[in-house]
């Protein structure tokens, strides 16, 4: 079985995806060395918090470069602000992304009745043969965020979510999953996403 690198960049909830990964029977490890993510055959990019400080961070621990090269080679898995962070740029400050793909990380736009940040318990619909989202269509999930992903590629999208508007909720192309909620907080839903992931190891 491979083993699970998670990706320390001090953007928090570490240690609640090693938790869960654990619970389920793998093997997973939080690291910021450069060496271990190099030789890493799966790794997971998790965080919370603001785009520019996840960027800075990064480059601050020199992982910019190697996630760069890794997130193409490895089995990937970016959790919320893991997730932005392979984009562009995003509305919330002035750090260009990691550009693994294109499109924009937007604000949600203010509309009555619909509260920002996004946070809590709300359904998915998954688009078309999801291997990371296999078993759980129509499921709760839990989401804490105010910046949303829209894709240029909609053919990576793998689910969708309705928060005011309808949002890119998970991607996967080829080795790259990412989702927008938080599948550690995601109770037994979660629990078999983290499966999903670790079954294709």
């Amino acid at each position: 079985m491979k083993k699970i690198y998670i990706v320390d960049y001090g953007m928090g909830n570490l240690r609640s995806v090693q938790k869960a990964f654990e619970y389920i029977g793998f093997e997973a490890f939080v690291t910021s060395s450069k060496d271990e993510i190099e030789k890493a055959e799966a790794i997971v990019l998790p965080g919370v918090g603001a785009f520019d400080v996840a960027i800075l961070n990064l480059e601050r621990f020199g992982l910019v470069n190697v996630l760069k090269k890794k997130i193409k080679e490895s089995v990937f898995l970016g959790i919320c602000l893991g997730y932005q962070l392979l984009y562009e740029f995003s509305e919330e400050g002035s750090c260009e992304g990691l550009r693994i793909f294109k499109g924009e990380v937007k604000k949600f736009p203010q509309k009555e009745n619909i509260k920002i940040p996004h946070m809590g318990w709300n359904r998915i619909k998954v688009k078309g043969n999801s291997k990371l989202l296999k078993g759980v269509d129509n499921q709760f999930v839990y989401f804490v965020h105010s910046y949303y992903v829209e894709n240029k590629d909609k053919s990576i999208v793998s689910s969708v979510c309705e928060h005011g508007i309808e949002f890119d909720s998970s991607i996967e192309s080829g080795n790259i999953f990412a989702t927008q909620f938080h599948p550690e907080k995601s109770g037994e839903v979660g629990l078999q996403i983290l499966k999903n992931f670790g079954g294709l190891l």
